[in-house]
């Protein structure tokens, strides 16, 4: 795998993962997203999406997850620590191009690297 590749052990995909980051996680957000972190289990920063169907139609939420999971590819190696983070996309997201949707996202991880 490149360093630039997103595979299943990048993900965080089962139920009580999510559950253990909601409960036990930090939040920061923007008006786009929010994200919900806490230090990983793994030996890798991990990332979990979550878009509701309050955010828009199942092609507004896909492109919104190949946004965030794109800009957590190519961005990764600057986020400090290993974390499991989540993004939540909020409603504001529906409409953004993916310039925004990086800019904000740059903001989000930039937070947390803190």
């Amino acid at each position: 795998m490149g360093a630039f590749s997103f595979t299943k052990a990048d993900r965080i995909l089962k139920r009580p993962e999510f559950l253990r980051i909601s409960k036990f996680g930090k939040k920061v957000h923007n008006k786009h997203f929010l994200a919900v972190f806490c230090p990983g289990r793994g030996e890798q920063t991990r990332l979990g999406i979550t878009v509701t169907k309050k955010v828009g139609h199942a092609a507004t939420r896909n492109r919104i997850k190949r946004f965030s999971r794109e800009y957590f590819r190519l961005n990764r190696h600057n986020i400090a620590g290993k974390w499991d983070i989540n993004i939540i996309a909020k409603k504001e997201a529906a409409d953004i191009t993916s310039e925004q949707a990086f800019f904000s996202l740059k903001n989000i991880f930039a937070r947390i690297s803190r």
